[in-house]
């Protein structure tokens, strides 16, 4: 499992009442564990055996999310009465909307 930057979350399962291993880049892989470590030693596996397979197959294996560069922008489309109340918003608080937009989505 050299150079694995992927991204894992362990969170517990009421319905099958165990820990769940979780890797955001390959949202249909699962691995459920009694303990949280070897669900993370379980999904960590799993990921590297499907990578392997890829690799095999020559097939796109996905980038990382810690190694993609990111430019900070993105375009979001809201009803034109929501941008009104957030031009408000920033203009009473004295900020521009993108420093409002910014700080909503950040808390």
């Amino acid at each position: 499992m050299k150079n694995d930057h992927y991204s894992y979350r362990i969170t517990w399962s009421e319905e099958d009442q165990e820990y769940v291993g979780l890797c955001a880049e390959f949202p249909s892989l699962t691995w459920l564990a009694p303990q949280p470590e070897k669900a993370l030693k379980g999904i960590r596996k799993l990921v590297a055996e499907v990578v392997a397979d890829l690799k095999k197959s020559k097939e796109d294996i996905p980038q990382p999310i810690a190694t993609k560069n990111y430019s900070g922008k993105f375009l979001v489309r809201i009803p034109p009465e929501l941008h009104r109340q957030l031009a408000i918003q920033a203009a009473e608080a004295g900020v521009s909307l993108n420093r409002l937009a910014s700080a909503k989505l950040g808390s």
